[in-house]
């Protein structure tokens, strides 16, 4: 069981934007990020990060990996350890070897689940939602049944249940739909609430138009969440949850969110 811990943290790793960031993954034939909006978006995402209550250390750019600002896809983080992931796209697949280099300065203890996973197994960290119960997978064009297996073994050793659930085709990440509020509430898309992977949870539905604001993410008081979305905020302000608005308009060019840009979590 997670309880609060899945919401509550006191440390956050980031990474900063590439110039390369302009030819990252994208489903879509939209703009390019400016660099230097992507970067001012980025040093007010981490800002508020701070203050949040969290330790941000943000490591330097990396020019060979257009999508490495998103640090969340190559590792999941419960408690003080991070686990180490196999993306699915493949010009991402060396995201994780980087972040291993890493591992023993920012976090208690490192497991690299690459070596476990059986051929051709790929897992997205945002695929995985941790809830306050257990861990619901998605799997989706990023993440296959041999990554769950391998990852919900692992997870077994901090007692964690992972759920596998079938992301529709038509979303990229399992998290690109939902959030986590608190340990028993989820905030998501019509579309995904209308899979009911999220039974036995409450459920609060972004408006229709406000699909981007479902990739929010709980950090301890606060709510995070995409600005342009005034209608999901009041929802949210009307539940009871303190919301903090950030542009992340760059990063939503090629296909990012709130939840990707940073592995939160709680060392001691």
């Amino acid at each position: 069981m997670l309880g609060a811990q899945a919401y509550q943290f006191n440390h956050a790793l980031t990474r900063s934007p590439a110039k390369s960031v302009i030819d990252g993954l994208r489903a879509g034939d939209g703009p390019n990020p400016v660099f230097s909006h992507f970067q001012s978006q980025h040093q007010a995402y981490q800002k508020a990060l701070e203050d949040a209550g969290l330790t941000v250390n943000c490591l330097a750019a990396d020019e060979d990996f257009p999508d490495s600002v998103f640090v969340e896809d190559p590792a999941l983080c419960i408690g003080g350890s991070v686990i180490l992931l196999s993306p699915g796209a493949p010009s991402r697949y060396g995201e994780a070897g980087r972040l291993a280099a890493h591992g023993q300065r920012y976090f208690d203890t490192l497991i690299d689940l690459r070596p476990r996973l059986a051929a051709g197994g790929r897992i997205d960290g945002g695929d995985i939602l941790l809830t306050g119960r257990e861990a619901l997978i998605g799997l989706s064009a990023r993440t296959n049944q041999a990554g769950f297996d391998a990852l919900a073994a692992v997870l077994q050793d901090f007692s964690i249940i992972a759920r596998p659930l079938e992301t529709p085709a038509d979303i990229l990440h399992f998290k690109s739909d939902c959030g986590l509020l608190d340990a028993e509430t989820i905030f998501c898309t019509e579309r995904l609430a209308k899979s009911d992977c999220f039974k036995g949870y409450r459920v609060i539905t972004a408006p229709a138009g406000d699909e981007p604001a479902a990739n929010l993410i709980r950090v301890n008081d606060w709510v995070l969440l995409a600005h342009g979305h005034p209608r999901s905020a009041e929802i949210l302000d009307y539940h009871g949850y303190q919301v903090k608005l950030l542009d992340i308009s760059e990063a939503a060019k090629i296909d990012g969110g709130l939840s990707c840009m940073s592995l939160r979590y709680h060392r001691q």
